[in-house]
């Protein structure tokens, strides 16, 4: 059983060695999560707490109060 892990360890270091179009895809798939990350953050997700809060104290406050609000029923 202990052979396994190091099997599947071996099959995938092997595999990604002998890559040619497979690191073209890796090379883009984290040029993507770079863009999704970093880059929509910065524009898209400000951050709210230090914009309208200005000590820790409010801030924990503000969380703790929505995340103990009982839902508004219809």
């Amino acid at each position: 059983m202990t052979a396994l892990p190091k099997q599947l360890y071996l099959f995938y270091r092997d595999g990604f060695r002998s890559m040619v179009l497979g690191r073209t895809l890796w090379k883009i798939l984290a040029i993507k999560l770079f863009i999704i990350f970093a880059v929509l953050k910065l524009f898209f997700f400000p951050n709210y707490l230090n914009n309208n809060f200005s000590t820790e104290h409010d801030r924990a406050g503000h969380v703790l109060d929505n995340l103990t609000r009982m839902p508004s029923a219809r």
